[in-house]
């Protein structure tokens, strides 16, 4: 298995050029491990799923919705360097009965925060989706490479840091989330 390592640090190399990816290179075909932890990549409770609908709350009422089904991150660190993580977030989209149309648009964040304590950036990001007439469900995993996340000193650890994500949901749909009703996007599809 030494090729691959030998062969993406070559590559990583020859693309870059630069200094951090001369270290991280060296990192790599060294196995030398990170410095510490990765950041934690977690959604946030009550931004993992937006859905819009309306009164009566029940199902022929549904509009667009849209989950939060996993979020992963890896990470590098070595030295003095700054984290470096990738970040793949899977989402699941549906179209209920009640929505207008066959696109909606689904605003979400991703935030870079100190654990349990401050938001250190926060961007937020927009997922265009078309449904098919004859799909209601959509399905994507949405890619982010190379999240920095500086570090003050050489032995800050990246279990410092938290990487949340969550749909950026109006005072309607948050007030449903927190609710504990839901409505999963497959729901009525059986």
């Amino acid at each position: 298995m030494k090729i691959p390592v030998v062969l993406m640090s070559a590559a990583f190399l020859l693309v870059s050029g630069c200094k951090s990816a001369e270290k991280l290179s060296n990192a790599i075909s060294q196995n030398k491990p990170n410095e510490g932890p990765c950041p934690q990549a977690l959604v946030l409770w009550d931004a993992a799923r937006k859905v819009q609908i309306g009164q009566p709350e029940v199902f022929a009422n549904v509009g667009f919705t849209g989950e939060i089904l996993a979020v992963r991150s890896f990470c590098t660190y070595v030295g003095d360097d700054p984290i470096r993580a990738d970040l793949e977030i899977d989402f699941a989209f549906g179209r209920g009965p009640a929505a207008s149309g066959l696109d909606a648009d689904y605003p979400y964040f991703v935030a870079v925060t100190r654990k349990d304590k401050a938001v250190i950036k926060k961007e937020i990001f927009q997922q265009n989706i078309k449904f098919k007439p004859d799909n209601n469900i959509v399905y994507k995993t949405e890619k982010f490479a190379q999240i920095t996340i500086p570090r003050k000193q050489r032995d800050t650890s990246g279990g410092n840091f938290e990487i949340i994500v969550g749909f950026d949901l109006n005072e309607k749909e948050l007030e449903f989330a927190r609710s504990g009703k839901r409505f999963r996007v497959d729901a009525g599809s059986r």
